[in-house]
């Protein structure tokens, strides 16, 4: 009866080994189905023209419409990187596009464009912390600077728990997980840390 049992744990030991050697040795080409490019020319194109890390902004994407040009969330924020109206209106007059519409956010090419802007201006005003964009793209950066000036949270990756908005909270750690996961898959220069990836993102889907 033991060596049934060791038999058995010795088989599905072998089983999960072999199942790991196969994930890792076919990786990326699987998971890029949960992490995507889309619209990959033009994010590369815009994230280079505003200065903000590509990867930074396929996590947004995701995080914010998964990948869907026609979102639009129950506060009005449209398109893929879910701009609000009022806040596309003062990007718009802050880049000089004139004859702007709302609805022009459901365009790829205004939509990135614009979101590119803002998250490089974010990134600006926050010394370029990614904890801190993400919150303030979520949140808006003035309770963002209320939340640093009160003590409330640090603005570290280590202390989101401290973030005082739940919705922003969970978006932060989303955004970031997501940076990571698009950096281990299509950053070449960190091979290092893809199989630790790849069991992360087992986990979550």
């Amino acid at each position: 009866m033991r060596r049934s049992k060791k038999s058995r744990l010795r088989i599905f030991l072998w089983l999960a080994i072999a199942l790991f050697i196969l994930v890792t040795a076919t990786f990326p080409r699987w998971i890029t189905i949960f992490y995507p490019r889309p619209h990959q020319d033009l994010v590369y194109s815009m994230a280079a023209q505003y200065d903000v890390d590509p990867f930074l902004v396929f996590a947004i994407i995701r995080a914010e419409s998964k990948y869907q040009t026609w979102a639009e969330s129950p506060r009005g924020a449209k398109g893929l990187m879910q701009i609000m109206p009022e806040t596309a209106a003062w990007i718009a007059d802050q880049m000089k596009i004139k004859g702007f519409e709302v609805d022009d956010l459901h365009d790829p090419k205004v939509n990135i464009r614009m979101g590119c802007w803002y998250l490089n201006d974010i990134q600006e005003e926050f010394n370029g912390s990614l904890p801190l964009t993400a919150a303030a793209y979520n949140a808006g950066r003035g309770k963002v600077r209320q939340w640093q000036e009160a003590g409330q949270w640090d603005g570290s990756s280590d202390t989101l728990q401290d973030i005082p908005f739940p919705e922003t909270r969970e978006y932060v750690r989303t955004v970031l997980a997501n940076y990571r996961a698009y950096h281990a898959i299509y950053d070449k220069g960190r091979v290092g840390s893809r199989q630790e990836m790849v069991i992360q993102i087992l986990g979550k889907t």
